[in-house]
């Protein structure tokens, strides 16, 4: 039997277990021997590969991170340590690979296969919702559940107190995170790195608030922003209102995954195996505008990832 291997890279999000499971199953029903790569792409390199059996994947559908974990390996930029990879999975009688990750990983692939012809399929996965090409990653929803609750519970203390909080989500250089969880929470104020803000203006905005009743204040603004600890200073010299900042951190990556995300999970995963049979060499899993699709690496690797207009129209008035 031919053999497939599934592995995840990069950083988890919670619907990678799901996606395992299926891409195991699937790959099996369609005539494959599915492997398991743990440790990422340290795995490739240290042989950490295993026949994925029934025990291996049995309950991991509502974990969230990732079962097979997940590195990242500079050794992998060697083509020494590539070459080391691509014994191992000679060794097993594996040909086709199934990664589980972000761009950085997809690329990582795209050189094993110009090195050694390996062809994979890439499933997008990351919180950060940053992946070109595609509206969807796994882990989004799972992350925006997370915050949604966060901020819940933040805006009860909030309203107790008369107090103002800023909450700074995760997201790198892409504020999807923060824009959907400001529209969704009805936070006040939104910082993201795809919009100008006017805190003279949002000042303005606020006391008038202030002055008609509103006793508390939510403002999210996106880490890449790094304005958290600045905004929290800013709300409690011009607003006059006792203000604290809350850093959600990883706590955005983990929790069990959506029903959502599973779906996703098992959509992605199946058509990764489809891709692969077709003959498609390096290809990812999209899911655009209600429909679900692949594109060849180089179009998501030399593209960059563009923020929904929609989402953007919604979060304007909450930067000025």
């Amino acid at each position: 039997m031919e053999g497939i291997a599934i592995m995840t890279s990069g950083g988890d999000a919670a619907g990678m277990n799901p996606a395992v499971k299926c891409a195991v199953e699937y790959a099996r029903s369609q005539g494959y021997m599915p492997y398991l790569v743990y440790n990422g792409l340290r795995g490739l390199i240290d042989d950490h590969i295993e026949k994925a059996t029934t025990a291996s994947i049995s309950g991991i559908i509502n974990r969230g991170g990732t079962v097979l974990r997940s590195t990242r390996s500079k050794r992998f930029f060697e083509y020494e340590m590539r070459e080391q990879a691509y014994n191992n999975l000679q060794k097993h009688g594996i040909s086709k690979l199934i990664v589980i990750g972000g761009d950085g990983s997809f690329r990582a692939l795209n050189q094993f296969y110009a090195d050694f012809k390996v062809p994979f399929a890439g499933i997008p996965a990351t919180i950060d919702n940053d992946i070109p090409g595609t509206d969807y990653c796994l882990g989004v929803d799972t992350a925006l559940n997370m915050i949604r609750q966060s901020v819940d519970s933040i805006r009860d203390t909030a309203n107790s107190f008369n107090r103002a909080f800023v909450v700074e989500t995760m997201g790198r250089d892409c504020g999807y995170l923060a824009m959907a969880s400001a529209v969704t929470c009805g936070a006040d104020i939104c910082v993201v790195p795809e919009l100008e803000y006017d805190l003279d203006a949002i000042g303005k905005r606020l006391r008038l608030r202030m002055e008609e009743g509103k006793n508390f204040l939510i403002g999210i603004v996106a880490e890449g922003t790094g304005i958290g600890d600045y905004l929290t200073r800013w709300i409690g010299d011009n607003l006059k209102m006792d203000a604290r900042l809350t850093i959600l951190g990883h706590i955005q990556r983990g929790g069990s995954p959506t029903v959502r995300d599973r779906l996703m999970a098992f959509k992605f995963a199946t058509a990764a195996v489809d891709s692969l049979q077709r003959g498609e060499p390096c290809s990812i899993m999209v899911y655009r505008s209600g429909n679900y699709g692949t594109l060849p690496i180089h179009k998501v690797a030399d593209a960059r990832c563009a923020a929904d207009p929609a989402l953007i129209e919604m979060c304007k008035p909450l930067c000025k």
